[in-house]
């Protein structure tokens, strides 16, 4: 009697606290969840005492926010009852519970069509006689599975010079609960921004955002957007496609072209989004060669080469979105870098490496021919003098003595006078003509008047070579020999120009 006098919120923290009260027992999940549209069992079993007490009625509640509203009802005489809003929702799982007088034990319902509402805590109480009242409870969570878009953000990305970033695409996960992480895989080089908006049911929007640089480098851009929702990785991908002005080249030109050779042209290349609609060409500071022919994008220059040819030329490519340049310098040579073989032409880095080659072999000839040179010539010298430099061989008038013939040697002349104002070879004279004159004479030698009678030297008796023992080198006019034609020596010897130089 004392417990049917109780408040009906003391009843539920005794069920939740001590399951059963007693030896009777409500046996329940303590969660479940499920996703909005899908179908959720909440189980409740009522596990009597022995003898059983009489169960007079089940009664399910939805307890939100500290306020009850019943669900569903099971009387043995009065039947079933399932109150609205979910009358077209929830159902008693078993049978015999739905039968006019229904089998209580097992008063298990089912959800179906989850609504985000429904997410609360579910109350199943027991009135029993005479044990009273006994009830325990489960919490419903409702998931919301988010829509996930990805979409370009607008329907044309135009590359512009002024390098202005843009957003490019977005990744949306709409009315998700929980929220959703969005992310994205991409070899394009952007900035990502994400903003969450919290909706009046209970669930969440997340928009994600990719910013670029509009460029000819993003075209054909994959982008792919990763939403992942709890266990579950959802993607989406689009591809970049950007218009941008045309990027020109000029090819065509392999820096070879020489005079008479046939038909050259220029190729005016150019990447461009949309395709170029105008190519145009010009040439710098002057007018077209007269066989020049536009074709499109090629410029061809009918037969021979001449040096009107040469010079620098633009093309200028158009498409929808703008207008570029590009430019080569042509200049013509008198004769080919490399002559091509077969009338095949050579490839610039051919006539490069040929040029190379033909350095280096035109370098070693030359070193050898210079070596060969030198070598000739010192033999030819060597052949020439036969003499002998260690030996000073002393000279007076036009005659030489042999080596270490005279016991002293005579002393230089340190007083010549020339005669002024004569065309003649400028023949040294004896200023006086004293014993200290040069001047040779036949008592200065060993007597033998035919040594006199011509120049000569000798060779040292040691040197082992096919010579006479006095080998004549050279003849000269019976005059006297000239004193500029001596070389003075510091131990006081003369010895001549000519066995030098000769």
């Amino acid at each position: 009697m004392a417990m049917a006098m109780l408040p009906s919120f003391w009843i539920f923290l005794m069920a939740v606290c001590v399951p059963g009260g007693g030896a009777q027992t409500v046996q329940m999940d303590a969660s479940k969840w499920g996703f909005v549209g899908s179908q959720v069992e909440l189980r409740c079993l009522f596990v009597n005492s022995n003898p059983p007490v009489k169960i007079s009625q089940v009664t399910w509640q939805k307890f939100l926010n500290g306020s009850k509203q019943n669900v569903a009802i099971a009387n043995p005489s009065l039947g079933v009852s399932v109150l609205p809003p979910f009358k077209d929702r929830v159902s008693f799982k078993q049978p015999a519970v739905r039968h006019h007088t229904p089998s209580l034990e097992d008063t298990t319902i089912t959800f179906s069509n989850l609504r985000l509402s429904d997410e609360a805590a579910y109350i199943c109480e027991y009135t029993t006689f005479p044990a009273g009242n006994r009830e325990n409870m489960v919490n419903l969570t409702v998931l919301a599975r988010p829509m996930t878009v990805m979409t370009l953000s607008a329907p044309t990305i135009v590359a512009r010079s002024s390098n202005r970033k843009m957003t490019v695409a977005t990744c949306l996960s709409a009315n998700g609960k929980p929220p959703s992480l969005i992310t994205w895989d991409t070899r394009l080089k952007g900035e990502a921004s994400v903003q969450e908006t919290r909706n009046d049911n209970g669930t969440v929007t997340v928009l994600s955002s990719y910013v670029v640089v509009p460029s000819r480098a993003a075209h054909k851009q994959k982008l792919t957007c990763i939403v992942s929702y709890r266990n579950e990785r959802i993607t989406d991908s689009v591809v970049l496609n950007v218009l941008y002005e045309p990027e020109v080249t000029v090819e065509g030109f392999d820096g070879n072209w020489y005079l008479n050779r046939q038909d050259v042209l220029l190729i005016c290349k150019a990447d461009a989004n949309p395709p170029v609609t105008v190519y145009q060409w010009k040439l710098l500071n002057g007018s077209m060669p007269a066989n020049a022919e536009i074709r499109n994008n090629t410029l061809l220059f009918k037969g021979a080469v001449t040096n009107e040819v040469a010079g620098t030329y633009v093309c200028d490519a158009t498409n929808s979105i703008g207008t570029r340049s590009g430019q080569v310098e042509v200049n013509v040579t008198e004769f080919p870098n490399i002559p091509p073989p077969g009338g095949h032409e050579i490839p610039q880095e051919q006539h490069s490496s040929g040029a190379a080659i033909g350095g280096a072999v035109g370098g070693v000839v030359l070193l050898a021919a210079a070596g060969a040179l030198l070598f000739v010539f010192l033999r030819r010298r060597q052949r020439t003098f036969k003499g002998d430099y260690s030996t000073k061989k002393h000279v007076f008038g036009n005659g030489y003595s042999k080596a270490g013939g005279l016991p002293a040697h005579p002393p230089m002349p340190k007083n010549l006078q020339y005669p002024e104002d004569s065309d003649d070879e400028k023949k040294p004279a004896q200023i006086g003509g004293g014993p200290g004159g040069f001047e040779g004479s036949e008592r200065d030698f060993d007597g033998d008047a035919e040594d006199l009678k011509r120049p000569y030297f000798t060779v040292d008796e040691g040197e082992s070579r096919d010579y006479d023992e006095r080998t004549l080198a050279f003849q000269y006019d019976p005059e006297p020999e000239m004193a500029d034609d001596m070389v003075s020596q510091t131990d006081g010897s003369v010895i001549s120009k000519k066995e030098w130089y000769v």
